[in-house]
Formats: structure tokens, C-alpha cells, sequence
């Protein structure tokens, strides 16, 4: 089992305009874990672009109005998704859900600003993605849909870990402007030791992938899969 260093605090990057909570369009519709990580890399460009700074919170008034909002949004997505069947329902239902969330996270950022905000409306794009790509892993059948599922747990892990790196390093980076060059050193190695930790559960969630596409061999040639992705992840 691995080590883990001690992780410190970091930063995050600020989120969308005040009661942008309007619906977003669908997920994607690949699978493949190329495509996962790209619609999850599309979030984070968003969020990081999106502003340079930490916006003013909006107003009580508006808070108000943005829950009421976000859950008159919610109530027709879901009417919506009543004409579809089976798991196309489902995925419905699921994209509903993730908007849903992404919508509230965004309005507790707009509120509240903080780091740990814009680190939780990281984590409910990531974890909208993964829902909606683990449902439609269920369109699948034998060592496609456990492939599938993999993919996207790995694709959720990725981008789980990014959010955590960039909330410490955010952290990190206001404390050490606000302290000595010591505080800075530590804040650098705090940051240092939670990408470290990010990289070992991208590496393990990746192992996790290849070692289920192996499982659709047997014998020598599944025992060479194996051996190989340990060798590429350098296990």
C-alpha cells in the first residue's frame, strides 16, 4: 500500500457570473475515456477562465431568487425526461440531476465566495459527468460495460484530483502572500505533496482501466496485459 504524503491548502479558481443558472445543454455523448476527460477538462477551462478573482457575492435577494430558479429548472427537466424509456430515461434523469447540482454549487459560490466553494462546484461538474457516463455504460453488456464503468471512474478520480490540487494551491498561495518567505516555502511543499497524491490516484484509477480491458483475455496473454500496464504505469 502507498504512502501518502500530508496534503496543505490551496486555491481554486473563481466560478461563473452570479445566478448563471440557467440550463447548460447536455453531456456528452462519448464514452471513451478520452471523451470523459475532455467534457471534464471543459469544465475546469470554464471555471478557470471564467474570472480572475473571487466575484462579489450577490445579494440575499438574489440567493432567493436562484434556489426558486434552479428548482423550477430541475421540475421541467425531469418532466421532460417522462416521454423517454428505459435507460435513456435514466441518463435523462441523471443529466437533470447534474445540472441540478451544478446549478446549486454555483449559486452557494455566488452567495458565499470562497476557495471551498469554487472547489465544490469542481466537484458537482465532475461528479454530473461520471453519473451521466456510468448510466450510459449500462447500454453495454459483458467486459465493454465493466470497461466503460472503469473509464469513467477513472475520468472521475482525475478530475476529483485536480479540483483538490487547485483548492490547496490556492490556499496555499493566499496564505504565503500574506506571510513570510518560510510560510511561502511551506505552502510551496504543501502544494507539492498534494499533486504528488494526485498523480498516484490518476495512476491507480489508469491501472484500474487496463487491468479490466485485460480481463477480456485468459492465460499467458492476460498475465502479458497485465504485466505491460504495470510496466507503462511503472507499478
Amino acid at each position: 500500500m502507498r504512502q501518502r504524503t500530508d496534503p496543505g491548502i490551496p486555491l481554486a479558481h473563481p466560478h461563473s457570473k452570479p445566478g448563471a443558472l440557467q440550463r447548460t445543454g447536455t453531456f456528452p455523448e462519448g464514452l471513451t475515456m478520452k471523451n470523459l476527460q475532455s467534457a471534464l477538462l471543459a469544465s475546469a477551462i470554464f471555471l478557470a477562465f471564467s474570472s480572475s478573482a473571487i466575484a462579489a457575492p450577490i445579494s440575499k435577494a438574489e440567493y432567493k431568487s436562484g434556489k426558486d430558479s434552479v428548482s423550477r429548472q430541475y421540475s421541467a427537466d425531469k418532466l421532460a425526461c417522462g416521454s423517454k424509456r428505459d435507460n435513456a430515461k435514466d441518463i435523462c434523469i441523471e443529466e437533470a440531476k447534474g445540472r441540478e447540482n451544478i446549478a446549486k454549487a454555483e449559486l452557494e459560490a455566488s452567495y458565499e465566495p470562497s476557495v471551498k466553494h469554487n472547489y465544490e462546484v469542481r466537484v458537482a461538474k465532475a461528479d454530473a459527468v461520471y453519473h451521466v457516463a456510468k448510466e450510459k455504460c449500462d447500454d453495454m453488456a459483458g467486459n465493454a460495460k465493466d470497461v466503460c464503468r472503469k473509464e469513467a471512474e477513472a475520468a472521475h478520480v482525475t478530475a476529483k484530483a485536480d479540483a483538490k490540487v487547485a483548492e490547496k494551491t490556492s490556499d496555499a498561495n493566499a496564505m504565503a502572500r500574506e506571510k513570510t518567505s518560510e510560510a511561502n516555502a511551506s505552502a510551496q511543499e504543501k502544494t507539492s505533496n498534494v499533486r504528488k497524491d494526485a498523480a498516484l490516484d490518476k495512476r491507480d484509477a489508469a491501472y484500474e482501466v487496463a487491468k479490466e480491458k485485460c480481463d477480456a483475455m485468459s492465460g499467458d496473454p492476460k498475465a502479458a496485459c497485465i504485466k505491460a500496464a504495470k510496466s507503462r504505469l511503472e507499478l
